[in-house]
C-alpha cells in the first residue's frame, strides 16, 4: 500500500522581487480558479478537468496570463476541491426531526447557494515542470509567470522524506505572513501485512469528549487521555471568535483570520502528538479498532454552554487519519467498525440497554449482571473486542439489538 505524506519546506528567497514574482502567480492562479469554478457552478457541476480543459484552456491562458502547466493545474485544482467538498456533503446528510423521528436527507454539491471562490492565494506546481530541486538538492527551480527563480530552502524536520526513498509530488505554494512555503506530497509504498495472522495487540479507541481518546488493550489495560484541557481552551477561542464578531472591524476581521490559523496548527499538533504516542507505546503490528463516526452526533446537554459549540468541531477525523499513516509506516493497522451500540452494551454479559448509561456521571452499571464501570472505558471495551471479531475474519463485526453474546 502506498503512505502519503506532506512535508513543509520553507523558501528562502533572495530578494523582494522574488516575492512579488511569486505572489503575482499566486494572484493570477487564484483568479482563474475562481473563473473556473463559476463555470463548474453555472453548468451542473463538471468535474472532468479533461472536459473543462478542452472548453476554458485558451480563455484561462489568456485572461490570466498563465504559462501551460499552470493552467493546466487550475482545472485539478477547482475539481479536487468540489469533490472533496461532495465528500463532506455525502457524510454529513442534513437532518429533519418530523414530530415522531429523525429524517435523514444526502446532500451533494446542488446544495451549494454559491461556487467555491478561492480566498487565499496560492498554486499547485507539478514537479520538473513548475518545480525541481536542483544543486545537489540544494536550491529549488520554481516556476514565475516571467522567468524561472532559484531560492535556497529549509526542510527542518522534514529532512529524511528527501532522502530518495520517498517520491516527491504535486506541491502547493504557498504564503504565510512574510514567509513562503512550499508544501510537497510525498508517496511511499510499503508492505500491507496480513493483520490476521501477524497482529500482536488489538486496541479498541473510543473518541470523546471528556477524554480525548480512551484505550483498551487484549491485556484489559485502559488508558485514558484527558481532554478537559483541550475543551477550555476551544472554549477560550470560542469567546475569542464570538467579541471579535461582535466589534466588526477591520482589524478584527484580521485578527479572526489569525486566531483561526493558530487554532488549527494547535488542534493539529495535538492530534499529532496523541496519534505518536499510541503508535510508541503499542508498536509494530498493533490493530487500532475505531469507531466509523461518519453521521454521528455527540451529547452535550451535560456539558456548559460555553464547550458545547467547541466540542462540535472536533477533529476526530483528522486524529484517525493520522493515526492510520503512522500505523502503516510500522506494520500496522487501523481499522473502522460500526458504533452502533458501543456504549449501551454491556461488555460482560452483553444485554444492550441505553438507560444502563448514566453520563451525569460518567459511569456505565448493567442492571442485568450488575457490572460498573467509566462509560467510555465500557465503548473502548466493546470497540476492541469487535476487532477481536475482525481478527477472526467475521465480516463487518457489528453489536445486534436483543442478542445477547458472552465477552
Amino acid at each position: 500500500m502506498d503512505v502519503t505524506r506532506t512535508i513543509k519546506v520553507r523558501l528562502i528567497l533572495n530578494n523582494t522581487n522574488e516575492s512579488l514574482l511569486l505572489n503575482n502567480m499566486l494572484t493570477q492562479y487564484a483568479a482563474a480558479c475562481d473563473f473556473v469554478s463559476q463555470y463548474v457552478f453555472d453548468n451542473g457541476f463538471e468535474l472532468n478537468s479533461n472536459k473543462l480543459s478542452n472548453k476554458l484552456y485558451h480563455d484561462v491562458r489568456t485572461k490570466f496570463n498563465l504559462k501551460s502547466q499552470l493552467a493546466s493545474s487550475v482545472f485539478k485544482t477547482v475539481t479536487a476541491r468540489y469533490k472533496t467538498l461532495n465528500t463532506v456533503l455525502n457524510k454529513k446528510p442534513y437532518r429533519i426531526f418530523d414530530g415522531i423521528k429523525t429524517l435523514y436527507i444526502k446532500r451533494d454539491l446542488n446544495w451549494l447557494q454559491k461556487p467555491i471562490m478561492f480566498k487565499r492565494p496560492q498554486a499547485d506546481l507539478v514537479r520538473n515542470r513548475d518545480y525541481s530541486f536542483v544543486d545537489d538538492l540544494k536550491q529549488l527551480s520554481l516556476q514565475t509567470l516571467g522567468k524561472r527563480i532559484k531560492v535556497k530552502y529549509s526542510t527542518y524536520g522534514f529532512e529524511q522524506y528527501l532522502d530518495g526513498t520517498w517520491k516527491l509530488g504535486t506541491g502547493k505554494l504557498l504564503r504565510s505572513g512574510q514567509k513562503w512555503f512550499l508544501h510537497i506530497a510525498v508517496t511511499k509504498s510499503v508492505t500491507e501485512n496480513d493483520i490476521h495472522q501477524d497482529v500482536k495487540h488489538v486496541v479498541g479507541l473510543d473518541r470523546g469528549l471528556r477524554f480525548l481518546a480512551t484505550s483498551y488493550d487484549e491485556r484489559g489495560k485502559t488508558t485514558f487521555f484527558d481532554g478537559k484541557k483541550i475543551l477550555r481552551k476551544r472554549a477560550y477561542y470560542n469567546k475569542r471568535r464570538t467579541e471579535l464578531q461582535a466589534l466588526g472591524t477591520k482589524s478584527a476581521k484580521r485578527k479572526l483570520k489569525s486566531l483561526s490559523g493558530q487554532e488549527n496548527r494547535w488542534m493539529t499538533d495535538v492530534n499529532h502528538r496523541l496519534s505518536k504516542t499510541l503508535i510508541t507505546y503499542y508498536g509494530d503490528h498493533t490493530l487500532f479498532v475505531l469507531e466509523d463516526l461518519s453521521g454521528v452526533t455527540f451529547n452535550t446537554d451535560n456539558l456548559p454552554k460555553s464547550l458545547r459549540n467547541s466540542n462540535r468541531s472536533w477533529s476526530f477525523y483528522q486524529l484517525e487519519q493520522f493515526l492510520t499513516y503512522k500505523s502503516a509506516l510500522i506494520a500496522s493497522q487501523v481499522v473502522n467498525v460500526s458504533a452502533q451500540y458501543t456504549s449501551q452494551r454491556c461488555p460482560k454479559c452483553g444485554v444492550i440497554r441505553k438507560a444502563n448509561r448514566d453520563h451525569s456521571i460518567h459511569e456505565y452499571i448493567c442492571k442485568n449482571c450488575g457490572y460498573c464501570s467509566n462509560d467510555d472505558r465500557i465503548g473502548a471495551m466493546n470497540i476492541q473486542l469487535l476487532g477481536t471479531q475482525y481478527i477472526s475474519k467475521i465480516d463487518k463485526p457489528r453489536f445486534m439489538k436483543n442478542i445477547i453474546t458472552t465477552a
